[in-house]
């Protein structure tokens, strides 16, 4: 058997991100990064791990890559803002989602379906979208090309600065009945603005503003499934009959800046009153929000809380334990014992591994991690026993096992067949702990195709 010969990985050609170290290991309070420890929260969605609140999304994919956003090919910065109307007011202090006149209308649109599929009348549907989503008390904010503008808003997950915020319990008559959410303060100032470098970007007057608000917002309610606008019932006034679905994560997509066609003044001299037709942004509140939360592989979910211990886990409001947690992976995906045991080793190892589902094999194995190099190895994984015998997930045949090389060469990568051995001892009771690990041992088998032109010019050489 020839020796395997390492290639180092290729980096990519343009990178955008800086490298972030890896989530701390706690060793105890006096002897490792105790402080910079923290524990993270998911939930058990319909078999799936799903991660909801901001910040945390942020720390788990900057620190390690875990997890993909739902709306995103990677990374979760999901917007809802249109790139050229960003471009467009570029000049502009503000975090808030830019958005067409058109986009907005779908919204709305949305949101009167799903009202309707409520069994509310038209009417009722109607009162409440056009009280919800008429424009705001009107703030303004200059252009200032002075002022240091933040980053990309395409590139934040959540808004920097947040207004204080007055607790008020609210009583929601749904399956999350008697829980408090925060209603926000209507004597201060929305959160949705973001504060200048020593500059008041709140000016009463100006001949090149666009209009903004500060309002109070209506009552955050959890509605379970969707993130939308839903009816809140027994409040008289129909402005209170409505609230946005949220999770943890901020008001920046409660308000939305719509860019309207608004009609003005040609001239205040003109005599027949002549009108301009003239693009401004207009704020008002979003009726259909869409919220992206960052979904964990069940590899990853389980090396979290088993190898890190910083994510809980829930489901239905309780936290699982690791054997729980083990056992219930397993009946969701059968191989998951098999295809963490390799995700824990290469882990281990430094490697970031991803599902390499779209060139055929198990994993894919990234150096730092996705955004900074190509997949270096393509990974086949099986367990056998100490004879290398067992039921394997994927028995080759010749011409299956060249398709896979040749695929895998194709795009750079270099296919691996990473063998788990088990002891023959070892019983299926054994196996229904993570504790069983610790007998694994792991073989790796580089898999090169023979070029027969390539050889002979070796031994040519030779």
């Amino acid at each position: 058997m020839a020796e395997a010969v390492f290639h180092a990985p290729k980096r990519k050609r343009r990178v955008y991100e800086h490298y972030e170290s890896p989530l701390p290991i706690p060793f105890g309070q006096n002897c490792g990064p105790k402080k910079d420890f923290r524990m993270f929260r998911a939930e058990m969605i319909n078999n799936n791990v799903i991660v909801r609140n901001a910040e945390d999304i942020g720390h788990l994919y900057g620190k390690g890559y875990f997890g993909k956003g739902i709306l995103s090919r990677s990374r979760p910065n999901f917007t809802i803002s249109d790139p050229k109307l960003v471009a467009k007011y570029k000049d502009m202090k503000t975090n808030m989602p830019i958005i067409t006149s058109k986009k907005y209308q779908r919204s709305v649109e949305w949101a009167t379906k799903l009202m309707q599929r409520q069994a509310l009348d038209e009417s009722t549907v109607h009162r409440i979208l056009e009280d919800y989503t008429k424009p705001l008390e009107h703030l303004y904010i200059k252009r200032n090309e002075d002022i240091p503008l933040p980053h990309e808003p395409n590139s934040n997950i959540v808004s920097k600065t947040e207004a204080a915020m007055d607790k008020e319990t609210l009583s929601v008559m749904n399956e999350d009945s008697g829980e408090s959410d925060d209603i926000e303060d209507p004597s201060k100032p929305s959160g949705c603005l973001q504060e200048g470098s020593g500059h008041d970007p709140l000016t009463a007057n100006g001949s090149d503003e666009h209009v903004l608000e500060v309002t109070a917002a209506l009552p955050q309610i959890y509605c379970g499934k969707q993130d939308v606008l839903l009816p809140q019932g027994g409040t008289p006034d129909s402005s209170q009959q409505a609230g946005l679905c949220s999770r943890e994560r901020g008001p920046d997509d409660e308000y939305v800046l719509v860019e309207e066609v608004v009609c003005c003044d040609a001239r205040e001299d003109a005599p027949n009153e002549e009108l301009a037709q003239e693009k401004r942004l207009i704020c008002r509140r979003n009726p259909y929000r869409i919220f992206e939360y960052l979904q964990l592989s069940l590899e990853e979910a389980f090396f979290l809380v088993y190898a890190l211990g910083c994510l809980s886990i829930y489901y239905e409001k309780e936290p699982l334990t690791i054997v729980k947690l083990w056992k219930v992976f397993t009946l969701v995906q059968p191989t998951f014992r098999t295809t963490y045991m390799a995700y824990h080793y290469f882990r281990s190892k430094g490697w970031v591994p991803k599902v390499g589902l779209k060139y055929g094999t198990d994993l894919l194995l990234y150096r730092k991690g996705p955004p900074f190099y190509h997949a270096s190895y393509s990974v086949i994984i099986e367990l056998v026993d100490d004879h290398f015998e067992g039921h394997l997930r994927r028995p080759f045949s010749w011409k299956s096992l060249a398709t896979l090389s040749r695929v895998s060469v194709n795009v750079s990568k270099e296919l691996m067949l990473c063998y788990l051995i088990k002891p023959s001892a070892m019983t299926d009771k054994e196996m229904e702990s993570p504790e069983c690990m610790k007998k694994i041992k792991v073989q790796e088998v580089i898999l090169s195709r023979w070029v027969s032109s390539r050889e002979r010019s070796d031994q040519d050489e030779l």
